[in-house]
């Protein structure tokens, strides 16, 4: 036989029997330790209430789902390509390096003892080297890649109140990991001279050749072998050990939490139970398994806060830390064994950006409060409801479904803002959030040149949800007669709700108003009940969203012996989808598509950008349909930086239109500056196009105080068009 068809190594070279057996003791230490702590942890989760959504059908699915996405790191490497390719070298050096070493335990301690022989040699041994040394040397890589982007600049978004010592051990217990790994092979071979010829160890090769270099002998490799290997094994079981009770244990969580999403969190809040138990945030008992396990996902990267809105413009708003801070109380808390803490010592924290401050009252600080929360009830109040922390977040951790129960709470207690208070107000005895009589809902039909139908009168093919803004706002009625004006030119056969229109409860739902919310839902459907029509169409994107995805959701059985809601429905509306409900955007493309809109596509030649409202964009997934009909005006189409999933938000989502905040800037200012400064087309950019009247406001508002007035013009996506229209004829 050749030396390579009998190459192998032997795996315990210079230990003894004693150490040996010492060594498969302290290996079945760690793992009992790790078994146990992954236990503890699930178990803790168990704790936590039932979660409304099915998150466990079609497990199979969901399993191969995941392991699809964590395998490709595809979120790694969604707008970071550098932590991408960091990740995917750790994870699978990481990998390899794991099931390396569980078929060499098979080979030695169940195929060995079975059939008298080894598999681990020859070829099989050589080409499991090589793997061994290329993925190794990949972990190592990928590892050096994290540090160096950790500790160059630690001022980074890796760095924040809950970054601790534990960051830097885990960093530094996988590069000694990896680099031990190499080194202990290197003096293997400088120690056994029948592998002098092992070239498929081609880093372990290149690490004996300095040894030897440097003067390391062969009787000296064989005197320090054990001292090395003992310092690897042992700090290889300790990390096995730790894992379930530290930060590595994301590296399970956060596989469980991939499984387990929900692909329309945020956009579709959980349905509530009839008597609303355990929907707000009143203590650790109300946060479902899910929202527990959350915590524990978190990898503490930062992508959430860097993408948040607030706290780019200074709001005291840091999703990281409001995560991180439930988390760190409920470790604080609860008998739990991974938690390591029984005396009932609480942690409050403010959940934004200060400091924590100890309290010791046996866990039962408010988890959102003004002063002494866990969570400061500013940092909810600063909250846009934009969802880009959940875009952003590479372990599908679902932020906005814990910031819409402790908005409940703070509802429940009354402790929101007096303008909110005000706004509900005018929703309960107007309708609306302007306070204006319901009769003048229709009046800014009455400057069209034709009459609006009545959609409770006579049948449509579509039933256009005006909303609050385009029927009482006098900017945004503007947009409201241009659609009007193009659904007419088309020929579509469309009709309005008139008085029986109400506000469509998203916005009020998220700011946590949820008995509200199901009034609104449950009088819309009924009204939609009452009228002959073939598909909804919504001007606001706030209203479509809320339509689509959540009024089907709405058990209304549950509530019908509730004297409290003003509806008699037992049956659930639009179930199965079978009613569309549509932004106005896509009906309209639909229109200009099939050229019922006279439109050549050369009419007008002004240089814009658009910019991708939160609840058409990321709640939705709908980015094409107002680019087409930007496009089909003639108009030249720049785009910001961020744009599509990463757009930016107006401001103006979750109570933001409403309210006041302390801030650097306004998010709208914000924006407008990102339009005419970093957008490719720079001050060339004539006009600023949107299709959400929220947005239109905020970003009038924000033109006046940001000092845009001459820099740039706001226009809907609906005016661009009549223009076109008007240039076209």
């Amino acid at each position: 036989m050749t030396a390579l068809q009998t190459a192998t190594r032997e795996t315990f070279w210079t230990i003894g029997p004693v150490g040996k057996a010492a060594f498969y003791w302290l290996a079945a230490v760690a793992i009992l330790a790790f078994l146990y702590g992954v236990y503890a942890r699930f178990a803790a989760y168990a704790r936590g209430r039932e979660d409304p959504r099915d998150r466990l059908s079609n497990l199979p699915g969901r399993v191969a789902s995941a392991t699809r996405t964590v395998l490709s790191n595809e979120n790694q490497f969604d707008g970071d390509a550098y932590a991408g390719v960091m990740h995917t070298f750790v994870l699978w050096g990481f990998l390899v390096l794991l099931v390396a070493t569980t078929i060499l335990g098979f080979d030695i301690d169940v195929y060995r003892p079975l059939a008298g022989e080894s598999f681990w040699v020859g070829d099989f041994y050589l080409v499991y080297q090589f793997a061994v040394d290329a993925f190794g040397l990949l972990f190592v890589v990928g590892v050096g890649m994290a540090m160096y982007r950790r500790y160059r600049e630690r001022e980074g978004r890796l760095w924040g109140k809950h970054t601790s010592l534990e960051d830097d051990a885990f960093v530094w217990t996988l590069f000694l990991l990896g680099v031990g790994g190499f080194v202990l092979q290197a003096i293997g071979i400088v120690g056994q001279p029948a592998r002098a010829n092992e070239t498929v160890s081609f880093v372990g090769m290149a690490m004996a050749a300095a040894f030897e270099a440097a003067g390391l002998t062969t009787a000296g490799a064989e005197a320090i072998y054990g001292v090395v290997w003992w310092s690897h094994s042992l700090l290889a079981f300790a990390f096995v050990a730790w894992i379930p009770y530290a930060k590595p244990f994301h590296m399970i969580s956060s596989f469980a939490n991939v499984v387990v999403r929900d692909d329309t969190a945020g956009a579709r809040l959980p349905n509530v139970p009839a008597d609303l138990d355990h929907t707000n945030a009143e203590s650790l008992e109300d946060f479902t398994w899910k929202e527990l396990m959350d915590g524990d996902a978190c990898t503490k990267c930062g992508r959430c806060t860097d993408a948040c809105p607030a706290d780019t413009v200074g709001r005291n708003l840091d999703p990281r830390d409001v995560i991180l801070d439930l988390k760190a109380y409920r470790e604080s808390v609860v008998d739990d064994p991974v938690a390591g803490r029984r005396d009932g010592s609480a942690v409050a924290t403010d959940g934004g950006v200060g400091s924590s401050v100890a309290a010791s009252d046996g866990g039962t600080v408010p988890i959102v409060a003004d002063e002494g929360g866990v969570i400061a009830s500013e940092s909810m109040e600063s909250c846009m409801s934009c969802m880009a922390c959940m875009d952003a977040c590479p372990v599908d951790i679902e932020h906005l479904t814990s910031f819409t129960r402790m908005n409940r709470q703070l509802v429940d207690e009354g402790a929101v803002d007096s303008n909110l208070q005000d706004v509900f107000q005018d929703v309960m005895g107007k309708g609306n959030t302007f306070g204006e009589p319901q009769s003048n809902r229709g009046d800014w039909t009455d400057d069209l040149e034709f009459t609006v139908d009545d959609a409770r009168e006579t049948e449509v093919e579509y039933l256009w949800y005006v909303g609050d803004y385009p029927s009482f706002d006098d900017r945004n009625e503007k947009v409201a007669r241009a659609l009007a004006r193009l659904f007419e030119e088309a020929g579509v056969e469309f009709g309005i709700l008139f008085d029986d229109e109400k506000n469509d409860g998203n916005d009020v739902r998220r700011i946590g108003e949820e008995f509200l919310y199901l009034e609104l839902a449950g009088h819309h459907v009924e009204t939609f009940a009452d009228c002959e029509f073939e598909r909804i169409v919504c001007t606001d994107p706030h209203s479509y969203n809320t339509m689509k995805n959540e009024y089907p959701e709405v058990d209304f059985a549950e509530f019908a012996d509730d004297p409290m809601m003003p509806f008699d429905r037992e049956e659930p509306w639009n179930p199965e989808g079978e009613i569309d409900v549509l932004h106005w955007t896509q009906v309209v493309e639909e229109l200009v598509a099939e050229g019922r809109l006279g439109l050549s596509g050369d009419e007008l030649d002004y240089t814009v950008t658009y910019h991708d409202p939160c609840h058409l964009g990321r709640y939705n997934d709908e980015y094409e349909a107002p680019r087409e009909l930007i496009r089909a005006t003639g108009a030249e189409l720049y785009e910001m930086p961020r744009s599509r999933s990463d757009s930016f938000c107006c401001g103006g989502g979750g109570g933001g239109l409403w309210t006041e905040h302390d801030e650097e800037v306004k998010p709208s200012e914000e924006r407008l500056r990102e339009a005419v400064e970093d957008t490719d087309a720079g001050d060339a950019i004539e006009k600023f196009v949107v299709a959400c009247p929220m947005c239109t406001t905020m970003f009038e508002d924000g033109r006046k105080t940001g000092g845009f007035e001459e820099d740039v013009e706001i226009v809907d996506v609906a005016e661009l068009l009549i223009e076109a229209m008007e240039a076209g004829s």
